[in-house]
């Protein structure tokens, strides 16, 4: 099924930012001295992932830096416990909330460490080269090498699998299920990225191509997804469910998943036109609000019901690189490619 964002009416290319409210007065400035990659939430600690070896925790007052790799952070995940980096040191780091670190694993060929992903009950998944590597909650540790360099990790929503994205598909893998072959979805062409949707019914992939490919599970019904302007580098769903909001063009775009047959046959909805390109997406964890990060520097947040809008930032010198949100959807971190950022309290 080939689904295509179809061309909006004028509005679609007419920045209306001057009428939008604004909340900019309540942006704590922070300064990364390097580029901003991840921006996470340890309990109410706002944590920044740099590029380059650290993680800035930016309480109030009493901003800190904890040194994680010896050169650049190449990854990082996070759950409410611990934020997990993957470094071109070949080291894969987790670092809790009072700066605690473990090193879960140290690659035995030092290769780069490309991807991390978080699963159940404490387990971590990682990827070197084609080998992915998943290390149980109880510390016991599989591996399964890929047809080709593996390109984006993500665990199922339910039960112990995971899906590994590479050239030509994605390999599905339940770690726990020794001497099972894993499952192959395939489709031609480079997958970069790989998310389940929170039912667990589907799985998209972004391409290497200004489009996204998408299965569903239950019989492996092909979903292509395309008509953007740029390839898509993030992707994040409702609190809901309801749609999957995407970067990759001069607007918000938001495929519903609704349904048995997710966005086959359906129009994405289409918010926030800007002359600029949406950079970042991260939905609010309990509201049907999208926050956007543009590639100049804006931010805004988007009410999915209205298309309402909250400028979070004005455009700046720098793409945004990186958005999160706190547990209780009270605050989001937001990071830019310059190293600058800040904190909105909403």
């Amino acid at each position: 099924m080939d689904c295509r964002v179809k061309p909006g009416n004028d509005k679609s290319v007419t920045d209306t930012r001057a009428t939008s409210a604004s909340i900019t007065d309540r942006v704590r400035p922070i300064a990364g001295d390097a580029p901003i990659v991840g921006a996470h939430f340890l309990a109410s600690t706002p944590v920044f992932v740099l590029g380059e070896q650290e993680l800035l925790f930016a309480d109030e007052g009493n901003e800190r830096r904890v040194a994680a790799h010896s050169g650049a952070i190449l990854e990082t995940a996070a759950d409410e416990r611990h934020i997990v980096t993957g470094g071109d040191d070949g080291k894969v780091i987790a670092t809790d909330a009072a700066g605690a670190q473990q090193t879960i694993a140290v690659d035995a060929k030092k290769r780069w460490i490309d991807h991390v992903a978080l699963g159940p009950e404490g387990a971590i998944a990682w990827s070197a080269g084609k080998t992915t590597f998943v290390r149980t909650g109880k510390g016991e540790e599989r591996t399964l090498d890929a047809p080709s360099t593996v390109a984006g990790l993500a665990f199922a929503p339910k039960g112990f699998r995971l899906a590994i994205a590479h050239y030509n598909g994605v390999t599905l893998w339940f770690p726990n299920a020794a001497g099972a072959a894993p499952e192959k979805l395939e489709w031609k062409g480079s997958h970069l990225g790989v998310a389940f949707s929170p039912d667990g019914r589907f799985l998209v992939t972004t391409m290497q191509e200004p489009m996204l490919h998408g299965w569903r599970l239950a019989d492996g019904k092909h979903m292509r997804m395309s008509g953007y302007s740029a390839r898509v580098r993030s992707l994040n769903w409702t609190a809901d469910g309801a749609f999957l909001a995407t970067s990759g063009s001069e607007q918000i775009i938001l495929w519903p998943y609704e349904g048995k047959d997710g966005p086959m046959g359906k129009q994405p909805r289409l918010l926030a036109p800007s002359p600029s390109r949406v950079s970042v997406v991260a939905c609010h964890p309990q509201q049907p609000v999208v926050a956007a990060g543009f590639v100049d520097g804006m931010v805004l947040l988007v009410r999915i019901d209205d298309g309402a809008e909250i400028l979070v930032r004005r455009p700046g010198d720098a793409p945004v690189t990186a958005l999160g949100w706190s547990a209780d959807g009270t605050t989001l971190a937001i990071g830019c490619e310059d190293g600058s950022g800040g904190i909105a309290r909403l």
